[in-house]
């Protein structure tokens, strides 16, 4: 068996979200957005158990954001922060949680009818939306400007859509045609006016960050009172991105240091420095000044410079490292997306 008891926790109650089941046959996924802050947890463990499918939500807190929220005991889980994960092993979508670091949306079925429709053969991920991801589109001026224009209901704030001209600059970076508009460059648009959002795309100079979601996914969110965040975002359009380094050490050692340090964007983080020319480290494409954010695949969030070295050895002659470089980490630090949840990616 194993547990997991992430530590994260408190939530807005206006984000509250339940749904019934039908009273016939295999119920309907519920949602649960939670929001916790770093010294709390989510209030509840994971469990894989002998004789049991799935991953079970076990030990839920009393009082904690988990109970509070509606989770219940034997409920087991779909989905995290829209990524289907009854088929994956247990220890990565521990890994994906923990990734999460203060927010999650999880999708669960009760205990009930997760059996009979496993039972039945059904497809569970048939059970869920296709995509529930808002969208974070970082959009480049060309001569035709950013290639979206914004129309607004007359008298009306905050309610923003997309037209998107094809092939152009919004229409590359993956912004949906007809979408809506939720923040701009990590802020929030539902205070603004059509000619403060115009103001501030001009001040954007020759660059934008759009926080967008199509018709859809606005409509699952706002249906279930949820308010769709940069942190649930799908990143993948992004031209900012983590990488992976594969390090087979060699006679002379993987030729790096390893260092903790302060993170522009607040808290410790664990840096590498001192990258030998000619080394396994260089040969891999580390830079100095990468920011470490998983270790073979876990997420190191809330680990010390001792358990990150540990880690790191753990496997006498190998490593994968999943860094990130400080102007990646800047700019997802903006938009108010951790860089370290692009570990559970």
């Amino acid at each position: 068996k194993f547990e997991f008891n992430p530590k994260v926790g408190i939530d807005n109650p206006a984000l509250t979200l339940t749904e019934d089941t039908d009273g016939e046959g295999v119920g309907e996924p519920r949602f649960y957005l939670l929001t916790k802050e770093t010294t709390e947890t989510f209030g509840f463990c994971l469990h894989e158990e002998l004789g049991c499918q799935g991953h079970v939500i076990r030990q839920i807190e009393l009082g904690g954001v988990a109970q509070r929220r509606g989770l219940q005991d034997g409920d087991r889980l779909l989905q995290v922060n829209g990524h289907f994960v009854d088929h994956m092993d247990h220890l990565r979508v521990v890994q994906k949680i923990k990734a999460s670091g203060n927010q999650v949306l999880l999708a669960v079925l009760d205990g009930d009818s997760y059996e009979a429709a496993k039972s039945l053969g059904r497809d569970l991920s048939q059970l869920l939306p296709d995509d529930i991801r808002p969208r974070l589109c970082h959009i480049m001026r060309d001569k035709s400007g950013f290639g979206f224009t914004v129309s607004c209901p007359e008298g009306t704030k905050g309610t923003f859509q997309l037209s998107v001209l094809q092939d152009g600059p919004a229409d590359r970076a993956g912004v949906p045609p007809g979408s809506w508009l939720l923040e701009l460059n990590g802020d929030s648009v539902k205070s603004y006016s059509h000619t403060q959002l115009t103001k501030k795309l001009k001040q954007s100079g020759n660059k934008v960050t759009l926080l967008v979601a199509s018709s859809a996914v606005e409509e699952f969110y706002r249906l279930r009172g949820l308010r769709v965040t940069a942190a649930l975002a799908d990143t993948s359009r992004l031209p900012f991105k983590a990488r992976e380094l594969h390090l087979v050490k060699g006679p002379a050692g993987y030729g790096f240091l390893l260092k903790e340090d302060d993170c522009s964007s607040g808290g410790v983080g664990q840096f590498l420095w001192e990258v030998d020319a000619g080394l396994p480290a260089e040969r891999a494409g580390m830079k100095e000044g990468d920011r470490v954010l998983a270790v073979n695949g876990e997420s190191i969030e809330g680990l010390d410079h001792e358990q990150t070295v540990h880690r790191i050895r753990a496997r006498e002659d190998q490593v994968t490292l999943l860094v990130i470089d400080p102007a990646s980490d800047e700019f997802y630090h903006s938009v108010g997306f951790g860089g370290s949840a692009l570990a559970g990616e």
